[in-house]
């Protein structure tokens, strides 16, 4: 059993076999999974049809099941037998499922779409240098096509578009604000790939907020957090991408720094997997300190630091809660900080939209994708809320396909409702305190 591929075992393949029929016949005869992700219908539907016996599934069966796991962790938080748990199984299904498509891309090669989508900065910046005509071509009907069957990219998803300024070259031209003389924290903005190509207003609106909080502000040069790369089986460019972050961002962690991801996924990589991907001292110092960007302002608020001069409230919001921030069981910070604008109130939708990464993007799995995240999709539209918000902007995405409407990140929400004019209501005015009642005489 191994879970790091700095270990030589993690690559035997007939290791990678053993472990998987291991591990398939402890889900078999426990089954709470059952109801999370298309993985474990398949495997127990192929079980079931070959006696119970895992041994009996064909090679087919058994990658099919890897193949459908999108890493949305949501087994391991529900599973009994886990390292976390301290169990002697050692069960960890998502990190079998990573190692076994690393062995299978080791062994078979790396397709060129895992290649692409493996890389984001690269597409990215390919995109970026005529972001209007990319957008233009991305909604071409003959394009799309050729995309689905030269690529494998679903032509009915809706794909980001790419910002007509990057979040890097908006920073080159309007600087950091300058850090205050006793900062009240000290952070790394890990803006992520999606914030700087697609989606630039939420680390924008990260930098704002944690500015009004008094907050030391750093954006070191930064790649890929990996997952991507992890996602298609491709461990040497997560583990160059993954190496790259700590020799940029560990000077500054020894400095005091926090690293304050705005997404999830990038969070948790780094907080979780880098150990293992690198094995290094550094790496185990670097994921000590990642942090998502909501628990600083929540460590502010608990402090009584936080800055609480809201002048607009969006009034109603539904939150959706990413899987991979359930993963790391920091709790709903976001969500509680949102709760902080006075006049708001807040729906929590806890489902899976099963974009993950880029499973979704993929035409094998795009129309399942859309069908396992019809709960979260229908209670974000149910909720009836002004403002929809995610921390996950992939999730959003997927959000607004299935639904019209533009989920926020909910730093948005936040650094809108500081504005007199983020939202078109004002904050209610604070309730009178009663009066002394004057005794009488």
């Amino acid at each position: 059993m191994s879970y790091s591929p700095v270990e030589p075992k993690y690559w035997d393949k007939a290791g990678v076999a053993e472990e998987i029929d291991r591990i398939y016949d402890i889900c078999v005869g426990c089954r709470l999974c059952f109801n999370l992700c298309p993985s474990f219908p398949a495997l127990f539907e192929a079980a079931d049809a070959k006696e119970q016996d895992v041994r009996n599934l064909t090679a087919a069966e058994k990658e099919r099941v890897v193949d459908l796991c999108f890493d949305c962790k949501r087994c391991y938080l529900r599973c009994p037998y886990t390292p976390r748990d301290g169990h002697e199984f050692q069960l960890d299904f998502p990190r079998l499922m990573f190692r076994a498509r690393a062995v299978r891309a080791k062994e078979k090669g790396l397709a060129l779409r895992e290649r692409l989508l493996g890389n984001p900065n690269l597409l990215g910046r390919l995109g970026s240098i005529a972001p209007g005509l990319a957008n233009w071509g991305c909604r071409q009907p003959l394009q799309r096509m050729l995309m689905d069957k030269l690529l494998g990219i679903a032509r009915g998803k809706k794909l980001p578009d790419f910002a007509t300024e990057t979040f890097e070259k908006w920073l080159a031209r309007v600087s950091l604000p300058p850090a205050p003389i006793e900062p009240a924290a000290k952070v790394i903005l890990f803006y992520t790939c999606y914030g700087n190509y697609y989606g630039p207003e939420a680390p924008k609106a990260a930098v704002n907020v944690l500015a009004r909080n008094r907050c030391a502000i750093a954006c070191p040069s930064q790649k890929c957090c990996g997952m991507p790369a992890l996602d298609g089986g491709d461990i040497a460019f997560a583990q160059k991408q993954a190496r790259a972050n700590v020799a940029s961002m560990l000077p500054l962690v020894r400095e005091g720094y926090k690293i304050a991801a705005i997404n999830p996924t990038c969070s948790l990589t780094m907080r979780q997997e880098y150990p293992e991907l690198l094995g290094t001292a550094e790496a185990r110092e670097l994921a000590a300190a990642v942090v998502d960007t909501h628990e600083v302002i929540y460590d502010l608020r608990r402090k009584g630091l936080m800055d609480r001069g809201f002048c607009s409230t969006p009034k109603s919001v539904a939150y959706h809660l990413p899987c991979h921030l359930k993963a790391q069981n920091i709790g709903m910070r976001s969500r509680d900080l949102i709760r902080s604008i006075p006049g708001t109130e807040v729906t929590t939708v806890d489902a899976c939209t099963a974009h993950d990464g880029t499973w979704a993007m993929k035409s094998e799995y795009f129309e399942l994708s859309m069908k396992v995240g019809g709960k979260a999709f229908e209670e974000m539209r149910d909720a009836g809320a002004r403002v929809l918000a995610s921390d996950c902007q992939l999730a959003a995405l997927q959000i607004e396909q299935a639904t019209g409407l533009r989920p926020l990140h909910p730093l948005e929400v936040l650094a809108r409702a500081y504005e007199p004019d983020g939202f078109p209501d004002p904050v209610p005015p604070p309730e009178p305190k009663p009066e002394d009642e004057t005794p009488a005489t």
